[in-house]
């Protein structure tokens, strides 16, 4: 009996010391892919803007982090959006908007630039300035970049239907929402088929579109022109390449070999990221002049 008490000691002993390890051992390995993950969405953010390489971005361009929550609550529906305070305030700023446009109330909140990184420290200084009796759920984030103070660029990140399963994408849309890139950061479509949405030639047919062209942009079921596919893929010169992107910047996208269904969701993806966020920034604009509220950008 006194043998039978120690041996299940010893494997009681020996599971929590095993337990105890693997619960370090996932937390570091959590951090580390956290880590790795902001690490990555950065060098892709600066990449579509055009810094890649040796080409650093300079001081004078910024990256400004703009949350979007839906607050529920007291039989109403409302935006809350976390915004970067201006005039060297730091801090953030919760402004809330109803569904009609109009400012429902606006109040700092204590929250400082690495804290707002944190999705746990972040949900819950939301929650405390959007009061008991409101639920509070996280949407998305969105980056304006400025240069000099003035807005350059917006970088959204967005997920939609694929062939197979969701397609994780992250675009670059200039003050007018035209399409200054697009970069896929994670999808599971078929290999030589679908999964051609992360070649150059597709993705820099979408460079340059006007925002009018995105609202209305579709597949075009024919084999994309030879010369136009050398430009895209970048064996024309820079000069060779600007032209075809005059040339067709108000034209449909051409669909992949095999593989209409994956090129038709990143088009309608795209059309619904870049449309939404415009009706959605111009609202909160349009807000945030008439209260003459400061923020960072």
């Amino acid at each position: 009996m006194k043998d039978i008490i120690t041996i299940v000691v010893r494997l009681t002993l020996s599971c929590l010391l095993a337990a105890t390890v693997m619960g370090f051992c996932f937390i570091f390995t959590s951090n580390a892919k956290k880590h790795n993950e902001h690490v990555r969405e950065q060098q892709v953010m600066y990449e579509l803007l055009g810094y890649k390489g040796d080409v650093k971005a300079p001081d004078s361009v910024v990256l400004h982090e703009l949350y979007r929550y839906v607050i529920t609550g007291s039989d109403r529906q409302s935006i809350g959006y976390l915004v970067p305070q201006g005039h060297g305030n730091g801090g953030f700023l919760f402004v809330n908007i109803g569904l009609d446009g109009a400012l429902i109330e606006s109040k700092p909140v204590d929250l400082n630039e690495a804290e707002a990184i944190e999705a746990e420290s972040r949900d819950k200084a939301v929650q405390t300035v959007a009061g008991t009796g409101f639920q509070v759920v996280f949407a998305d984030q969105t980056i304006v970049v400025t240069e000099n103070g003035s807005r350059i660029a917006y970088l959204l990140g967005g997920k939609f239907q694929g062939f197979k399963t969701f397609i994780n994408m992250m675009l670059a849309v200039d003050p007018d929402f035209a399409l200054v890139g697009i970069e896929v950061l994670e999808h599971e479509e078929d290999p030589g088929l679908g999964a051609e949405i992360e070649q150059e030639y597709f993705k820099n047919q979408f460079k340059g579109k006007s925002f009018e062209a995105v609202k209305g942009i579709d597949v075009v079921k024919a084999p994309i022109p030879a010369d136009y596919w050398q430009a895209l893929n970048g064996k024309s010169g820079e000069e060779e390449l600007l032209k075809f992107r005059e040339q067709y910047k108000d034209q449909d996208v051409y669909a992949l070999t095999g593989a209409t269904i994956s090129t038709r969701a990143v088009c309608n993806g795209v059309k619904g990221i870049v449309t939404k966020f415009a009706y959605r920034v111009n609202v909160l604009d349009k807000v945030l002049k008439e209260q003459q509220l400061a923020v960072s950008f």
